[in-house]
């Protein structure tokens, strides 16, 4: 008996020590390297990261960039989902399509719009050979900061809505057709099933979504990175300036910390505003 109660701690016990080693270790030596100077305890490395322009840029930039990101992803990822969950000629071929981006990394996905977007990139070419300009569209310079920033919405949109989708298809499969067949034998339209059904089953999914897109949101860096530079600032890439040009470990560990605190902050307000209706009612 005392060897099978052990069995549930020994299997947990590799993916603790993942956790332990991976994320434990290094969160606890960034609060150290963020809250102590000299070897003794101080806010001088926070005093020095908000006297810094750059972080206060960096936090709009990182906050407009997810605002815009991920409530966007989310709605496209619904609308795609809700027409890949019907049946028609040619489904499979049109999955592949839209997940392929999974497949592609922030970096790639970077240099493969930057290389569309130059000056005499694809898109460029193709408007003027279809006589809509005469002169190529610059996109990239800090003189062009605004359309930098479009252009990395559009690399982000086109680069992790498939994660989204994919999670919110997963949560439409699951809804069983019971529900749906019941609501079309009492005459509810399509759009009544779907503003009563289908959409507040859907919440733990879309819940789900949003915690991942918006962790990663805040973690935004490589595109930003190939398509903008330091024109558009943002957390993940002042940190890892920070930390890497300047050495200085102790701002980019709060910088960090920054993102870690806003990740939390967001992930508890969408548990506790996309709360199931069902799973409140079972408490």
């Amino acid at each position: 008996m005392e060897r099978r109660s052990l069995v549930p701690y020994l299997l947990i016990l590799p993916a603790f020590a993942y956790l332990l080693f991976f994320v434990g270790y290094p969160l606890v030596q960034a609060l150290y390297l963020a809250f102590t100077q000299n070897g003794a305890l101080s806010l001088e490395v926070w005093r020095r990261t908000f006297s810094d322009y750059y972080f206060w840029s960096a936090f709009k930039y990182t906050i407009l960039l997810a605002g815009i990101i991920v409530p966007t992803q989310v709605a496209l990822a619904v609308v795609l989902a809700l027409l890949m969950n019907r049946v028609f000629k040619g489904k499979d071929a049109a999955l592949y399509a839209l997940i392929i981006p999974l497949t592609i990394s922030d970096v790639a996905a970077g240099l493969i719009w930057y290389s569309m977007l130059s000056p005499y990139g694809f898109i460029n070419k193709l408007l003027m050979n279809l006589g809509l300009i005469s002169q190529p569209i610059y996109v990239f310079g800090y003189e062009y900061r605004m359309r930098e920033f479009f252009a990395i919405v559009i690399a982000e949109l086109w680069r992790s809505t498939a994660i989204v989708f994919v999670i919110i298809l997963a949560g439409l499969q699951m809804i069983s057709k019971e529900y749906i067949e019941a609501a079309e034998v009492f005459g509810a339209s399509y759009w009544t099933r779907l503003r009563r059904i289908v959409l507040p089953l859907l919440k733990p999914s879309i819940q789900s979504a949003l915690i991942i897109r918006t962790l990663f949101a805040m973690q935004i860096f490589g595109i930003v990175w190939i398509l903008a530079g330091r024109d558009i600032p943002v957390l993940a890439g002042e940190g890892y300036y920070q930390l890497t040009e300047i050495k200085d470990a102790g701002v980019a560990s709060v910088y960090a910390l920054v993102i870690a605190g806003l990740s939390i902050l967001l992930g508890a307000l969408y548990i506790k505003f996309l709360r199931a209706e069902y799973l409140e009612v079972g408490e």
